[in-house]
């Protein structure tokens, strides 16, 4: 439970909040990336973030706060705001949510109202590049932008945001009303360069050499998001699961050796399996180097790795049994109210990350839910 506030490189100790300090021979620094805002930290206050699992249950909350508040209210100009969903951002992240939201309405929640429409809830996806998952090719980017706007979502692609306040937000001279805005935009990581006072990438990760270690600092090592490692074209390996494992992994027979007194492994080498992006229901894009996967190949096959990735056989039967239910029940189980405070303004209601209107699904309700493992 302890929160680390600083890493003392001479003493070499830990400092620790509300701790003695933490004497350590090697350090190992794991503590990943935050969101960022780009130099408008204000947004925060108004833009909701997916980066934790208290992250993923409060933004389950807003679809289903906002269509429980407005089936009870009449004002049309704040039902249209409080039922706009809008999401920033379209690597892996923006389009599996706005997927996720877009199969919510259309689907799951489109029967459950008798005085407004789930159906019809505006869901915009903003991208300031030219297209959806860049890093991935460009066909399958295409795949991914023509899924979602079959599934109803309006992708705006080429759009910066300028502005998010507490009504909504402004891309070029578009404004637009929304209490519903979710970040999935750009991303910093953890301070641990200002902690060891070394050299920080444009991110703010800690530069690291090929065996991990911070230069300079042959016992301190860095790994996944909170590292910058540059990889055999001189680019920085990308921001991704299988990056860390790997580095913590070749990092865990590193020190074994180191401490056994026998040979090093040679220089960390990122392999890459390829990667994967679900989009929805029976939708996923896969890109493993010569072979490319779309549609329900696609999502099967994410489906598959991810029940394997999970820590035992009675988890990996219990996520398949509830997936296998879902996917042919279109997930319409029973939504839990944990509080009721109808007396709330829509933009308090659906910002709130605790209490508040909350509408709870239960885990695993359909496949391709914020809520599943890796998402």
């Amino acid at each position: 439970m302890g929160e680390v506030t600083g890493v003392n490189v001479e003493s070499g100790v830990v400092r620790v909040k509300d701790t003695p300090d933490v004497r350590f021979d090697y350090l190992v620094l794991a503590t990943g990336a935050a969101y960022s805002f780009f130099g408008q930290d204000g947004w925060a206050a108004d833009a909701s973030v997916l980066k934790s699992l208290s992250d993923a249950l409060a933004i389950r909350e807003r679809p289903l706060g906002a269509f429980e508040w407005a089936e009870s209210h009449a004002e049309p100009k704040e039902i249209g705001r409080a039922l706009t969903f809008i999401i920033v951002g379209g690597g892996p992240t923006g389009v599996e949510l706005a997927g996720t939201i877009a199969e919510l309405s259309r689907s799951t929640l489109a029967l459950d109202f008798r005085h407004i429409d789930p159906t019809s809830a505006p869901i915009v996806l903003f991208e300031a590049g030219p297209r959806l998952l860049s890093a991935f090719p460009e066909r399958l980017s295409k795949y991914a932008r023509i899924t979602l706007e079959k599934l109803g979502v309006e992708v705006r692609t080429g759009a910066a945001v300028n502005e998010i306040d507490g009504r909504g937000l402004t891309a070029g001279t578009e404004r637009i009303e929304s209490s519903n805005i979710l970040w999935c935009a750009g991303t910093a990581a953890r301070p641990a360069a200002e902690w060891l006072g070394v050299e920080a990438a444009r991110n703010g990760a800690v530069r690291v050499d090929k065996d991990c270690s911070v230069p300079g600092h042959s016992n301190i090592f860095a790994l996944g998001d909170v590292s910058s490692f540059d990889a055999q074209d001189g680019k920085p390996l990308p921001g991704l699961a299988p990056v860390a494992k790997q580095q913590g992994s070749y990092v865990g027979r590193l020190l074994k050796g180191r401490i056994e007194g026998r040979p090093e492994p040679p220089p960390f080498r990122y392999r890459d399996y390829g990667t994967m992006a679900v989009i929805g229901r029976s939708r996923a894009v896969a890109d493993f180097g010569g072979l490319r996967l779309t549609g329900f190949l696609a999502w099967l096959t994410w489906s598959l790795l991810h029940l394997m990735l999970l820590v035992d056989f009675r988890s990996r039967l219990m996520v398949y049994v509830n997936w296998s239910w879902a996917w042919f029940t279109y997930g319409r189980g029973a939504r839990l109210m944990t509080r009721t405070d109808r007396a709330r303004s829509p933009a308090r209601a659906c910002r709130t990350r605790s209490g508040g209107l909350a509408r709870i699904a239960p885990a695993h309700e359909h496949p391709g839910a914020i809520d599943h493992p890796g998402g």
